[in-house]
């Protein structure tokens, strides 16, 4: 790397902490954090219900996996716990106040999204709120749906697999790897979800190639910064001793608040990306 490409990763990088920093990107990924946390059981609700109505029964077991597959285990276990225990109660019909406010709930998340994207591309929102919160909701429930399809395709990849092992002797050897799948799915449910948001959500267009490295950024983010806190869980936290009951709540919102940071960054990174770009073209010879 030449000394001028030095100076123009400083820059922009210096651009992006300066313009996190400045228009108060500490205090977003907090108002994220929660949001998240607070959408992330009414989401489940809704979907397991949806699913139950379409007849997916065994949806909450796997939708809990695609979730938490790609968390820490010291977090994601004790959480995945209690989402379990509030999915297996029953509900009654899909169209219940409690499953639409559930919906309502979880497209709030989606608005949390929405407006720490906009603050981190640098644009005001110019779109009226029905569109948004139309779009929101649309974003529930296409993410429901393709939960539930994936469910589906995992209830019947054990079955797939056992007939490939009897009818294709060269597969047996690829087998011990099956076990992966799950995390697979669950990674590239994160990637196309980042793509979605960061295209769709923030206020006017971007080309795919202008959210890459904002999205590669947070993927290398998510990866280090989950298996920081879980080295930090297991050797120095004194969370148990301190929250007690509350312990898994409070490291599961400290957990959310490192990924919403790296989310937010991620934006940012994008945003200055582009103004460098946009600057230099305008710069003369």
């Amino acid at each position: 790397m030449g000394m001028r490409s030095l100076v123009a990763l400083r820059r922009i990088i210096w651009n992006a902490v300066s313009h996190f920093n400045d228009d108060d990107g500490w205090a977003m990924a907090s108002y994220l954090a929660i949001s998240a946390l607070m959408a992330l059981f009414p989401f489940l609700i809704f979907a397991t219900t949806l699913a139950s109505f379409l007849g997916a029964q065994a949806f909450s077991d796997t939708a809990v996996h695609l979730v938490f597959d790609t968390w820490p285990e010291q977090i994601a276990e004790p959480i995945a716990r209690e989402v379990v225990n509030v999915l297996t109660i029953q509900r009654g019909d899909l169209l219940t106040y409690g499953v639409a406010l559930a919906a309502f709930f979880a497209s709030n998340g989606i608005e949390a999204l929405r407006t720490s994207l906009n603050r981190a591309y640098r644009v005001t929102e110019t779109r009226s709120i029905w569109f948004r919160r139309t779009q929101s909701l649309g974003f529930v429930l296409i993410a429901t749906i393709g939960f539930v399809l994936i469910s589906i395709l995992l209830v019947f990849a054990p079955l797939i697999a056992r007939f490939l092992e009897t009818q294709l002797e060269w597969v047996r050897p690829y087998m011990g790897t099956i076990t992966i799948w799950r995390f697979i799915i669950a990674s590239t449910v994160i990637v196309m979800g980042l793509v979605a948001v960061h295209i769709w959500l923030p206020d006017g267009k971007r080309p795919l190639l202008d959210i890459v490295p904002g999205i590669i950024f947070t993927l290398i983010g998510w990866l280090i910064g989950s298996s920081v806190f879980a080295a930090y869980l297991n050797n120095f936290s004194s969370y148990v001793s301190t929250y007690a009951g509350l312990a898994s709540i409070m490291i599961a919102v400290v957990f959310l608040y490192i990924v919403s940071m790296i989310f937010i960054l991620g934006g940012e990174l994008n945003a200055s990306i582009r103004r460098y770009l946009d600057t230099r073209d305008k710069e003369p010879g």
